[in-house]
């Protein structure tokens, strides 16, 4: 099956897809940092299945523009590109799945519109309920630390480190990112989950990886690079830099569920399922997430899940998909 391009208009941007097949649509949401390339498995094995898999290079990223304000990175601002995307493609309703910073938009996208998102699917970021404070303020730092996202609030300063050598990056995001990556010396790093030292960066801490796992091709490295060195890095960031105001944004909904039939899925080597607060969130998603089918831990997986295990992502959610009807 032929993954094909084309561009729409949605929501004020002109905006980049990538899509497979014919059928029921289900729009796929990439994260940091990535692409619609992210998806490569999926778009495939989706359009074999029976359905049309549509995955944009979301707002910020690769061929789709790049708004300058950091104010046009919020959540509602992405889920309104995804309810216009739907509109553009001349569709009544979707599936929708993300990973990483995807997930929080496919979650949010069924939140707000479930009269057009019918299921969701999230990868590695299960769906928070809106907290008490400000998540900046409780987010763990110390005196020669602090967590990563606090890290690329400043604008300039994470582009300066990631943009010094696009391909190198992201080889080591990528891979450090992994269930290849040893586990201690991931944890170590910045002296403990997620965290960068303040006299380091985000980078400085870890070394290149001599090899690649099986599962990521230099040709894959070049593929993102490409991207970056096109697009930047800023795009990303920005939507880190939201995380306060979507707080704000979202108190009309604090405590709101989400009521579609949906499908969780991560690796047991996702630092993600390790940050604060996770092991007390994921064994009560499901009273967030009232039609939560199943939640599925992947043995030895890290963050990037559905490139890390594309057979057994492909295969749970075709199934979850089916059973919709």
């Amino acid at each position: 099956m032929q993954i094909k391009h084309r561009f729409i208009e949605t929501n004020g941007l002109r905006m980049h897809l990538a899509e497979a097949g014919k059928g029921p649509l289900v729009v796929l949401c990439h994260g940091w940092p990535e692409s619609w390339y992210s998806w490569r498995h999926q778009l495939v094995a989706l359009a074999d299945a029976g359905y049309h898999a549509v995955a944009p290079d979301q707002r910020g990223y690769g061929q789709t523009d790049k708004p300058e304000p950091i104010d046009q990175y919020t959540l509602l601002h992405l889920v309104g590109d995804m309810v216009g995307l739907l509109d553009a493609l001349g569709e009544q309703t979707a599936a929708i799945a993300g990973h990483d910073w995807g997930a929080p938009v496919a979650w949010h996208s069924a939140l707000l519109r479930p009269d057009l998102f019918r299921a969701v699917i999230g990868l590695s970021v299960p769906f928070r309920p809106r907290g008490l404070a400000r998540p900046t303020t409780v987010m763990p730092q110390t005196a020669e630390a602090m967590f990563y996202q606090l890290y690329f609030q400043q604008p300039g300063v994470a582009e300066a480190e990631f943009e010094r050598d696009p391909r190198a990056s992201i080889r080591q995001v990528l891979y450090w990112g992994s269930g290849d990556a040893p586990r201690s010396t991931r944890a170590q790093a910045g002296g403990g989950v997620g965290m960068v030292q303040r006299n380091g960066g985000f980078l400085t801490q870890r070394e290149s990886p001599a090899t690649l796992p099986s599962w990521l091709s230099e040709a894959d490295i070049d593929f993102y690079a490409g991207e970056f060195k096109r697009a930047g890095f800023r795009g990303g960031f920005n939507w880190y830099r939201n995380i306060d105001r979507n707080w704000e944004l979202f108190a009309p909904w604090s405590g709101a569920k989400v009521t579609v039939p949906a499908l969780y899925m991560a690796g047991d080597r996702d630092a993600v399922v390790s940050f604060p607060g996770m092991d007390k969130l994921l064994p009560r998603l499901k009273q967030f997430i009232p039609q939560l089918r199943d939640t599925i831990m992947l043995p030895g997986c890290g963050h990037w899940t559905q490139q890390e295990r594309p057979a057994e992502v492909n295969a749970a959610m075709v199934a979850f998909l089916k059973s919709l009807g």
